[in-house]
């Protein structure tokens, strides 16, 4: 059976509160897909960046920033494992990756946060690495549509790119530099590893009918890296 590492952003699960709409329409998708299994790699998103800034500006170290923001994204991985709770979803958290590979012996649908701390990385990065370690599909799922130049919630004028090398990509993301709680569409470790890999990854939004475009195989919106 195929298999699709989905990075969901935390921005999606809890912008302000909990979109229960969002998620209870991505559940009922996510459902529909009978003939792929799914691990779904939850983001801490604004809620580890309340907590990360605190810690920032009372001096504690990044990697004590990290380890909070990867607690948020396992909480927000036990939230969703249960709000989906069903036969073919898996409520325990696994905490490495052969942990995630026996889940998805027994379960269609697994969810995880981060793993353990690992320098300069995200959510994303440790669903590159999901990605790399099942040698499956990898989509980033976020709050714009996919890759611009530039910041578009900021700059009028940014551009949209469908599609861009993996060269590319790690060149663009390297000039950013690395911060506990960074929101950009994919960190410098899943770069690197998408990169080294060669892992197809598609960076789609959160419009779910075209996100079911994409797991149909039809046309669909969003940045494909490869």
């Amino acid at each position: 059976m195929k298999t699709v590492v989905i990075s969901l952003g935390g921005s999606l699960i809890v912008p302000d509160k909990i979109d229960y709409d969002f998620i209870n329409n991505f559940k009922d998708l996510i459902f529909k897909f009978k003939n792929i299994k799914f691990v779904i790699v939850t983001g801490g998103g604004r809620v580890a960046r309340e907590y990360i800034n605190g810690l920032r500006k009372e001096g504690l170290s990044q990697k004590m920033q990290s380890l909070i923001g990867i607690a948020v994204t396992r909480l927000n991985a036990r939230f969703m494992s249960n709000f989906f709770k069903s036969d073919v979803c898996n409520t325990i958290i696994p905490n490495s990756l052969k942990d995630i590979k026996n889940l998805l012996l027994k379960n269609r649908i697994v969810f995880c946060g981060g793993l353990r701390y690992q320098e300069d990385n995200t959510s994303d990065g440790t669903a590159a690495q999901v990605a790399n370690y099942l040698k499956c599909e990898f989509v980033n799922m976020t709050n714009v549509k996919g890759l611009y130049n530039k910041d578009p919630r900021k700059y009028r004028d940014a551009k949209f790119i469908k599609e861009i090398n993996f060269n590319d990509f790690y060149k663009m993301i390297n000039k950013i530099k690395y911060e506990a709680g960074q929101h950009f569409v994919l960190d410098q470790n899943a770069a690197k590893i998408i990169k080294e890999n060669k892992i197809k990854t598609v960076i789609i939004g959160r419009d779910l009918k075209n996100f079911e475009n994409y797991l149909k195989g039809k046309e669909f919106i969003g940045t494909i890296i490869c």
